[in-house]
């Protein structure tokens, strides 16, 4: 249940800290006081689109802070410890908005997406707008309206997604069909291409290393003779060479004072010098024993190189690109060469979408049968209490044509009433004044509210357009559902607010600089105060206090 709302610098509110108790809470006021402030602030706390304009003027921002015992409600216990955002039976639901805009929701401390808290709400709180009757002309609420009633939003979900996930496959293998005679001529003509660059057979580094091998075959003689010019002036030479001459230096060295550090770094170097020039020499040596003149083998590297460089050439790429560019011809080819198997084996997956949709869609189908004439016998009693004796309300399934079925299920469904005897049912819009939606309204929302899990709801002026003999029904009828659940209902009607568990009075104040609103639980007295006022207007007199008094079973 919510047990506290905290509001700060939100519309012409500054400060208002609410204690909130279960049963039935009525919020009353006079016209213009603000007494939807209080469900637009928590409208925000649990994800309702923020404007800056909502930021009390003056303030820099706006905070808004929702707290709810969650002993009564497992479900939301359970998407919170799912979330890692669980905390000791609480939650928590802070929203911030600032005067520029921004805004930042939070569940229990942890920053979150708005989606989240979204998410989160509907485990939480129920809200019935004052607008609600005005939607019943929509005819896809009436499909809405019949599923949740029937326990089958989960189920109506799980259609939405089979029927998305067989169209998807069925458009899919449609779409491969149609694409199959036209590929025919480019899996023609990348089957030439693969099996050419196949026989090419080049391999990974191989372009590299016969560049290279072909630059020491053209230049083997030269880099022979300089090769071995180099050894003989390294170490082979039977006269001078490095190695003699340090080696010569280094004993002129060591008949010098061997104790100088100076020069016993000296030797160290010259050492370091004979062991690089040996290393050189014996990579010079292997180096000249790759190296042969073969004019054999330099035409065989040629003739590869050419072969590479003209299929390159044909293909308008570096020869460098072929390998990638053969994979890439391998990687299409493929793609485009699906063997019949596969589309039976697409075929046979879109056909399991189908069936799977099929089913859902089925079971829907019959759990909406059965909601249907249970929520119109429900409807009518409703009605008949609420002042429409005759009043006959049907809920109409007209199946769907197989072409014209989607991710709704199998039929269409619409809301039906006769108001008078002797009449057809019609659709609500044709039929039902004002007043008349008002209440059909008003009946479905206590119907669907008698079996929602949720254990706040909130009705906003939902008895608007009645009044008398059947807004005391409708209070009584709020108070029987506040027995099992928290109610908050704001209300102009005495009938109503006499009925409530709790009170609570909204009034405004008009300063010299800016208005404020405030918001009181009202005691004993000042409740017969607020009943009198709303059963005689400004002026209260001792007639409208004791009918108050008596309406609160006080007198």
């Amino acid at each position: 249940m919510l047990s506290q709302l905290t509001i700060r610098n939100f519309a012409i509110v500054e400060s208002l800290d609410l204690e909130l108790q279960t049963g039935m809470t009525v919020v009353s006021g006079e016209t213009g006081a603000g007494k939807s402030i209080m469900l637009d602030a928590l409208g925000l706390a649990l994800g309702d689109r923020a404007e800056s304009g909502v930021v009390r003027v003056g303030a820099e921002r706006a905070e808004i802070v929702a707290r709810f015992d969650l002993s009564q409600l497992p479900t939301a216990a359970a998407w919170l410890e799912a979330q890692d955002l669980d905390q000791d039976g609480e939650c928590l639901l802070r929203r911030v908005i600032t005067a520029e805009g921004r805004s930042r929701s939070y569940i229990n401390g942890q920053p979150c997406p708005v989606a989240a808290v979204r998410a989160l709400s509907g485990h939480l709180v129920d809200i019935h707008g004052q607008h609600e009757h005005q939607r019943l002309l929509k005819r896809e609420y009436h499909r809405t309206l019949l599923d949740e009633y029937a326990g089958q939003m989960s189920r109506a979900e799980q259609v939405r997604e089979r029927y998305q996930e067989w169209r998807r496959l069925d458009q899919e293998l449609k779409t491969l069909t149609e694409q199959s005679e036209e590929q025919t001529a480019r899996i023609q003509l990348l089957s030439y291409q693969t099996e050419e660059l196949d026989q090419l057979g080049l391999a990974e580094g191989e372009l590299e290393a016969l560049e290279e091998e072909q630059k020491m075959l053209e230049n083997a003689g030269q880099i022979l003779h300089t090769g071995h010019q180099l050894l003989q002036l390294t170490a082979d030479s039977d006269q001078e060479n490095c190695l003699g001459l340090l080696n010569h230096c280094e004993q002129l060295l060591a008949s010098l004072d061997s104790q100088s550090p100076a020069l016993q770094q000296a030797a160290e170097m010259l050492s370091s010098a004979q062991i690089q020039i040996e290393e050189a020499s014996q990579e010079v040596r292997h180096y000249l024993d790759r190296v042969e003149v073969d004019p054999g083998r330099l035409q065989q590297v040629e003739e590869r190189l050419s072969g590479i460089y003209d299929l390159a050439r044909k293909h308008r790429i570096q020869p460098e690109e072929l390998i990638e560019f053969h994979q890439r011809l391998r990687r299409e080819l493929e793609s485009l060469s699906r063997s019949d198997e596969e589309l039976d084996a697409l075929a046979a997956r879109a056909g399991k979408a189908r069936d799977a949709y099929l089913d859902n869609a089925t079971k829907l189908s019959q759990a909406r049968q059965k909601a249907a004439r249970k929520l119109a016998r429900a409807v009518d009693g409703q009605l008949h209490e609420l002042g429409m004796p005759v009043a006959q309300f049907e809920v109409a399934l007209t199946e769907l044509p197989a072409e014209r079925r989607g991710p709704q299920g199998l039929e269409d469904v619409e809301f039906l009433i006769t108001a008078n005897r002797g009449q057809p049912a019609r659709p609500l819009g044709k039929v039902a004044s004002g007043g008349e939606l008002s209440r059909i309204s008003l009946a479905i929302q206590v119907i669907t509210a008698e079996t929602s899990s949720t254990p706040t709801l909130v009705f906003d002026e939902v008895d608007v357009g009645i009044g008398g003999a059947i807004a005391e029904v409708v209070g009584r009828k709020l108070r029987e559902l506040g027995e099992r659940a928290q109610i908050l209902c704001v209300t102009h009607q005495p009938q109503v607010a006499s009925q409530g568990h709790q009170h609570l009075f909204v009034s405004k104040k008009n300063g010299t600089a800016r208005t404020q609103t405030r918001i009181r639980n009202l005691g004993r007295d000042d409740r017969v105060q607020e009943v009198a006022r709303m059963l005689g207007g400004i002026d209260i007199t001792e007639r409208s206090m004791a009918h108050a008094r008596e309406m609160l079973g006080l007198g």
